[in-house]
């Protein structure tokens, strides 16, 4: 799987050596190309983080009006990029491009044999061992850069090895590595105290050598300070921004100084200029798209203004209908709510009925029962039957009514002898 990733990037570079005939001209033009196909997409990304740093106010305030509702949070912030039309993790995706594309070039560069030409196996070591035997190469088992070796060998002694070899059926690839003096398929050294001083055609190379990963950090630092302060954070993030881009302003040149250090002087060339591509592509499209979020913002702040205006307006009228009494259907309610709302005020013009039904009937009932006696068996239903009589209780209570008022004096005479 691998090997079909990596072979469009060595076709790439076949043609590209080609077609200028210096590996490290190859090199140069190879980022361009790559540059030139992921613009669109680091365009889109750039965009999306400037249009994400532009609406940290109103993220923030979304976060203090629901400080302790996460899931409303959530909600609103999915619903503002939306309708801002952005995705919060856009940025970050496309950032990350250039990485595998530095891994499969450094893939094609450290193998140059199976990858750029495409040889065999059986093809490498008829090489192998030809360059051992005729050309003094010695194989370094730790060794990651052994095709690389071979195939500058092979560049020095094309002629001796296509009559002894030929060309393997077209496949063999005269690499000359040569480029401003310096050997792209070699490895800079950072021990520069090794370097034989006395020996200008030893030093001058290997301190240029040594020298391109330096350029290639100075640089990386500089892309991150340059898209640092083209990129804006609001006054609550500054503190957390800032101690974020001072750890990566630290670690971005430290990776580059390791990779470039470890690895073919080639990939460095490429890491340089891709650096120095990636300045001049970031400081052209902030000012593209600053000119065009400052339009959009001023028209997105013309449309809450508008909002704003019409809510207000839509807020005088609902009050002055409140006062005069009058009630306004609003268009955007769906009909089960009217319907709903209807049904509720007929279920209380009925329930105000059936009070004021109530309050009458026991209006005329207390009348009624004012004028009747104490006593309301009767007038249970359950109580009436045929020997029904409305006076027959009444009676008896008048009777003994009478009886508690007659004086004892009146009293029968047996009943007052008794009682002395």
């Amino acid at each position: 799987m691998w090997a079909a990733i990596t072979k469009p990037f060595a076709w790439l570079m076949v043609k590209l050596y080609e077609l200028t005939g210096n590996y490290g001209v190859s090199v140069i033009f190879f980022a361009l190309v790559v540059n030139l196909i992921l613009t669109p997409f680091m365009a889109k990304s750039k965009k999306g983080m400037m249009r994400t740093s532009r609406l940290q106010p109103q993220m923030q305030e979304l976060q203090r009006r629901h400080e302790g509702n996460p899931q409303k949070l959530n909600q609103e912030m999915q619903k503002l990029y939306r309708e801002e039309g952005i995705h919060p993790m856009s940025g970050c995706l496309w950032s990350l491009i250039p990485f595998p594309i530095l891994i499969a070039l450094y893939s094609v560069i450290r193998q140059p044999l199976t990858k750029m030409m495409s040889l065999s196996a059986d093809a490498v070591t008829q090489l192998t061992d030809w360059v051992t035997t005729n050309a003094g190469y010695v194989a370094q088992t730790k060794s990651a850069y052994q095709e690389i070796q071979i195939a500058d060998l092979i560049h020095q002694n094309w002629d001796a090895v296509t009559g002894a070899l030929g060309d393997f059926s077209g496949k063999l690839l005269d690499i000359d590595y040569s480029f401003i003096g310096l050997n792209m398929g070699q490895q800079p050294s950072f021990k520069i105290w090794t370097f034989d001083w006395s020996n200008k055609a030893v030093w001058l190379p290997a301190l240029g050598l040594f020298l391109i990963p330096i350029v290639s950090a100075v640089l990386s630092w500089l892309s991150m300070k340059i898209s640092t302060s083209m990129t804006p954070q609001p006054a609550a993030n500054q503190q957390q921004a800032a101690t974020t881009n001072k750890t990566m302003m630290i670690m971005m040149p430290l990776v580059s100084l390791w990779i470039c250090y470890t690895m073919p002087a080639a990939l460095g060339i490429y890491w340089i200029v891709n650096s120095i591509l990636g300045i001049l592509r970031d400081v052209s499209l902030t000012k593209v798209f600053n000119k065009q979020l400052d339009k959009l913002d001023a028209e997105r702040i013309a449309r809450e203004k508008e909002r704003d205006a019409e809510l207000e307006r839509k807020r005088l009228e609902t009050e002055r209908l409140k006062v005069a009494g009058e009630t306004v259907v609003n268009p955007n309610t769906s009909k089960k709510k009217i319907q709903a709302s209807q049904k509720q005020k007929d279920d209380e013009r009925k329930a105000a009925a059936m009070r004021e039904e109530r309050a009458a009937r026991r209006e005329r009932l207390g009348v009624e029962q004012a004028a009747a006696p104490e006593s309301q068996v009767g007038n249970r239903r359950y109580a009436r039957g045929r020997a029904y009589a409305r006076d027959h209780y009444a009676e008896g209570q008048a009777a003994a009514s009478e009886a508690e008022q007659t004086p004892a004096a009146e009293a029968p005479e047996g009943k007052q002898e008794s009682t002395e």
